[in-house]
């Protein structure tokens, strides 16, 4: 079985020299990044890590993400990426759903780290600043303006700086690591770079012999319709295949190894992995930036002459409508591709006649390892579609009652089957039996989205799952906002649906019934309860005091009457 570092190894053996990763203006070359994530291997295992081991990644897009991800990968042990706007109680979920024994956190959500370490398995925290990789010169600079968040941490045997990961794999190969001071400062980030010749034997050998690694590199969260966040467990076979065809799609306009891309996505989401990780095993160049905020992005797209953009629907729209748009040249682009949700035709649109170039879609889901269909680039394409099926997978468009196929161009539910298909969740198995089915003898994963496919093959998105929410490119289990509202003391039931809206997909509303005699309970309470046990992307914009909620002949909520009733208030 090829594993994704070994396809990282040769990408890093041909392009030692060439820029992979650029952040905040420090460039990491292929052999400098190889050698990063060798030491960070190394120190991983002093620290007790072993093959299958499992590791939640709660950062945001750094250096860091990527070379913890890929050290994981060299072990063999099972990545857990999270967003970091996860509060403590989903990090306790996760950690505790996951069995994860090891956390890379920043020092703004150490707090978070710490009041959840009692009650899970987690025995070694690596911390890291924004600007731990940057030079020092950067560091203090950075202090001085007051530029970048800052949190307390404590270091300890089982807390470690991410620099000290850096600095002791390298020295692991001729000293005994216990000969390390335990406290060594962040400034081990900035260690010594080794020959070419050293770095050739590390990638060619190994540090340490490890094994080869088991057949799941990463175990991603997505929300779903449950309450809980699903793990979908992705194997190195199923990554590679999806990460090929990501490449392949773009190709005609970009040749292998000639991209510079910027990192328009999360890295812990399945879209960020698939364009953005995807480049650094091809040999293109990724710039990292740790936020968004347009203007750094619109300069780092000038300044490096980027080629490849991504993102959201709602990012596209939010950069049409910058005010300070026309100040910068971002000419150089010459892909753009669009997922997470469906581009308004009027993006596209306007996007085509502002720039002259379209943006590409593609339809997928984490179950799904991204890409379903994608839009090949540098060919003409009908409007609005999700692209043609990508050669790997396999689908069926049937009836979602009878699961019958449907006839040539209509719609129905979509389902997805592929060789290395995820074949169910992380310890769900009643949630597995009910997305998951065998259908003619064959496993296919039942994605709940209503979808058609012309006589040419191109598919076209129609309709979601009812239950989830897409907001700002997040999937939102509208079941999960209900669950914590209703665990308030004065709310007696609550139904959440999503609100059509150009700018962020959906909006999420919240309809509450409160306890006969309560008083006094606003919305903003409710809203303060919230914040206290959601992501900010869960939190509900709106929240309406019902005295009843509509509800079927045998109890269940139902949210198409509530939608409906929205969209006609929109309509009126």
């Amino acid at each position: 079985m090829e594993s994704i570092y070994s396809v990282f190894e040769q990408a890093a053996k041909q392009f030692g020299n060439k820029t992979c990763l650029i952040y905040l203006g420090k460039e990491y070359t292929y052999s400098h990044l190889a050698e990063s994530v060798g030491n960070a291997a190394d120190s991983l295992a002093a620290l007790g890590m072993k093959q299958g081991d499992k590791a939640i990644i709660f950062l945001p897009n750094l250096p860091q993400w990527i070379i913890a991800w890929l050290a994981l990968q060299k072990m063999g042990a099972v990545a857990v990426p999270v967003t970091p706007f996860y509060a403590p109680s989903d990090l306790q979920y996760i950690a505790n759903d996951s069995g994860a024994e090891t956390i890379f956190c920043l020092d703004t959500n150490f707090g978070y780290v710490t009041r959840i370490l009692s009650e899970t398995k987690l025995k070694r925290v690596v911390v890291t600043t924004m600007i731990e990789v940057l030079p020092l010169w950067k560091r203090l600079l950075g202090k001085a303006l007051k530029k970048v968040p800052e949190g307390k941490f404590q270091l300890g045997e089982n807390t470690v700086t991410f620099g000290q990961l850096l600095k002791a794999g390298d020295s692991s190969r001729g000293n005994s690591r216990q000969s390390r001071p335990p406290s060594a400062g962040l400034e081990s980030a900035d260690y010594s770079p080794r020959s070419e010749a050293e770095r050739g034997a590390d990638l060619a050998l190994g540090r340490r012999g490890f094994q080869p690694p088991l057949e799941t590199a990463e175990i991603l969260y997505t929300g779903g319709t449950t309450g809980h966040p699903k793990g979908v467990p992705i194997s190195h076979t199923l990554f590679l295949e999806a990460m090929t065809e990501q490449r392949k799609s773009r190709a005609r306009l970009i040749p292998n190894a000639h991209d510079m891309l910027i990192q328009g996505a999360p890295l812990y989401h399945i879209l960020g992995q698939a364009v953005g990780l995807g480049a650094l095993l091809h040999g293109d160049s990724v710039i990292l930036l740790p936020r968004i905020n347009l203007d750094a992005m619109f300069d780092h797209i000038q300044r490096y002459r980027a080629t490849t953009f991504f993102g959201v629907p709602t990012m596209y729209r939010m950069i049409l409508e910058h005010d300070r748009l026309d100040q910068y040249k971002l000419d150089s682009l010459k892909y753009c591709f669009s997922g997470g949700d469906v581009l308004p035709v009027e993006i596209g649109n306007r996007w085509q006649k502002r720039f002259g170039k379209p943006i590409y879609q593609g339809y997928g889901a984490t179950e799904t390892c991204g890409g379903v269909s994608l839009t090949p680039a540098g060919q003409p394409f009908p409007e609005g579609t999700a692209g043609k099926l990508v050669p790997f997978q396999k689908i069926r468009i049937v009836n979602p009652d009878t699961l019958e196929a449907v006839a040539e161009c209509e719609s129905g539910e979509l389902l997805v089957s592929s060789e290395h298909m995820v074949g169910a969740y992380w310890n769900k198995p009643e949630e597995s039996e009910r997305c998951f089915l065998k259908v003619d003898g064959n496993l296919w994963y039942k994605t709940g989205d209503i979808v058609r496919m012309d006589k040419d093959g191109w598919l076209f998105f129609e309709d979601r799952s009812v239950d989830v929410i897409k907001h700002k490119g997040y999937r939102v289990a509208a079941s999960r906002i209900e669950a914590v509202l209703q665990e308030h003391s004065a709310v007696v039931a609550s139904c959440v649906v999503g609100i059509p809206d150009l700018n962020v997909g959906e909006r999420i509303k919240a309809f509450v019934v409160l306890k006969e005699d309560v008083k006094g309970v606003s919305a903003y309470d409710l809203t303060a309860w919230c914040r206290e046990r959601l992501a900010p992307y869960e939190l509900p914009h709106y929240i309406e005091f019902r005295d009843m909620l509509p509800k079927s002949k045998v109890g269940k909520l139902l949210r198409r009457e509530l939608r409906a009733e929205e969209r006609r208030k929109m309509e009126e």
